[in-house]
């Protein structure tokens, strides 16, 4: 697993038991996982009793970078070896390894299912409508006389339930062709859930 300068260099003040006692290391752990289930803001870290003693600048970087690796080991879906691994590399004693992993693997099942529900997904097509719109003149006043269709698809994203409006013209060639590349999906889509 791999974490950047940053996380490392704030995991390692962590680690650190001149910064932070075996008292205030578990107060941090639990507050950063408590940050990512219920989405508390870094004020609840600054205004707890355990860290106060220490820099407000150090807290914050810690509590960053212990957050961001928590999502770094659910994201790659990390076992307790692995992720023993990494904390061994930045000088964690297996106390603290052992406080992170059962929190880790407490709260794995709920952090998954808040990594599921981020982020955007494409759109789904709901509705399509058309029109038929005749262009008799350019705006050099020069005859063109073609038909152009003005699509307008309906769609909507599975997170956010939102419908949006996709507007764009075409000709009649790349109607077919967009008609026919959609014909070729869905035929593709029916043989996938056939197997």
């Amino acid at each position: 697993m791999e974490l950047s300068e940053f996380v490392q260099e704030g995991l390692q003040y962590l680690a650190d038991s001149g910064y932070f006692n075996d008292k205030a290391f578990a107060v941090m752990i639990e507050v950063a996982f408590r940050s990512l289930l219920l989405s508390s803001s870094d004020d609840t870290v600054l205004d707890n009793n355990e860290l106060k003693h220490i820099e407000q600048t150090v807290v914050k970087h810690c509590h960053s970078a212990v957050t961001t690796c928590i999502l770094e080991c659910v994201k790659q879906n990390a076992d307790r070896s692995t992720i023993c691994t990494c904390l061994e590399d930045i000088r964690f004693d297996p106390e603290r390894i052992d406080t992170f992993c059962s929190l880790y693997q407490k709260h794995k099942k709920d952090l998954e299912n808040v990594l599921s529900s981020i982020g955007r997904g494409l759109p789904h097509i709901n509705d399509a409508s058309w029109r038929l719109e005749y262009q008799i003149k350019n705006s050099h006043l020069h005859k063109v006389n073609q038909p152009s269709y003005l699509i307008t698809l309906s769609t909507e994203n599975s997170g956010s339930r939102s419908a949006e409006e996709v507007n764009f013209s075409c000709n009649m060639e790349q109607l077919q062709d967009l008609v026919g590349k959609m014909k070729d999906a869905a035929k593709s889509l029916e043989k996938a859930t056939q197997l």
